[in-house]
């Protein structure tokens, strides 16, 4: 029996992140939004692709929650987007909201899934799930240190103008603006970038890579990202499904790790069957270290605006 994969928002980031996972036939997908029509149109348009890719899944569109019923993983992307101008922290109230109908009707329908949380700001959505849903740490996870590493991973390429499977990257903290990522843990062919790249060159691809999503929401003007964090979702998705042990960069709930305790924090984790199996702690600079604690603090500031 193949298992089965909830997306919640028919949107873009939710209708591409159903194409990558159906198009690695990882499992059959239920596409849900509270828009009638746009996830059945969706879902049957993917599903008619499968007879082209070759691929055996089945897609389904629905805005009725029982048809997710018994699904592994449920991936909530369902929010409003960011529109130029916006700050992810603006999206707080209305996405808080959102958040809290879908899980209640997560939790009812696949009261034994594993939630991974796309929706913005990421790691203020993702306590909010956690708190809601009342499962344990290792169910619920944030989708933003995937894409992150992603981004950064490209500028390095693009800057070395290497393979980007040569190019590993690391990024911690939250996903917005004061996300921390650490250079001297990011290699190409396992050298250091800092060998590779001069300091200012290197400063600036950091900053690229953290106005990573305003850049691309500059250019678009009407939307946001999509298919980098649906791909990163994906491959999360995919990590689960496959019991990996897969180590990626998840914002997770911290339970003193990092000397951080009660919030979710991008860091090292390792995925697999039962979800968040092990949270990595590695060494910190000092100045990393401050980094985090004020990356974790800004984190700590959303979470009291909406109380989790």
């Amino acid at each position: 029996m193949r298992k089965k994969v909830t997306i919640v928002g028919a949107g873009n980031v939710g209708a591409t992140c159903a194409h990558w996972i159906a198009s690695k036939e990882l499992a059959d997908v239920v596409l849900i939004d509270i828009m009638e029509g746009v996830p059945q149109g969706k879902g049957l348009d993917l599903l008619e692709a499968m007879p082209v890719e070759k691929k055996d899944c089945s897609i389904l569109g629905t805005n009725d929650y029982a048809d997710t019923a018994n699904s592994d993983i449920v991936v909530i992307t369902a929010g409003i987007p960011r529109k130029p101008g916006m700050s992810r922290d603006d999206l707080l109230n209305t996405n808080h909201k959102i958040m809290q109908d879908v899980v209640g009707k997560v939790v009812k329908y696949s009261p034994n899934c594993i939630i991974i949380v796309v929706s913005n700001p990421l790691d203020a959505m993702a306590q909010a799930a956690f708190k809601m849903s009342g499962f344990s740490r290792n169910r619920v996870i944030g989708m933003a240190g995937v894409l992150d590493s992603a981004r950064f991973r490209t500028f390095i390429a693009q800057e070395l103008d290497v393979s980007v499977e040569n190019v590993t990257a690391f990024v911690l903290g939250g996903h917005g603006d004061t996300m921390v990522p650490l250079a001297r843990y990011s290699t190409v062919a396992g050298i250091p970038i800092t060998e590779l790249i001069e300091p200012a060159m290197l400063e600036a691809l950091i900053q690229r890579t953290r106005d990573g999503g305003a850049e691309i929401v500059k250019y678009l003007k009407t939307g946001s990202a999509f298919y980098a964090p649906s791909a990163s979702a994906c491959e999360m998705v995919e990590a689960i499904l496959k019991d990996k042990k897969k180590i990626l960069p998840c914002a997770v709930y911290l339970e003193g790790e990092y000397g951080i305790n009660g919030l979710f924090v991008g860091v090292p984790a390792k995925l697999g069957a039962h979800g968040l199996e092990k949270v990595i702690e590695i060494k910190l600079t000092p100045e990393e270290s401050a980094a985090l604690k004020k990356s974790a603090e800004a984190v700590t500031e959303l979470v009291k605006v909406i109380g989790v």
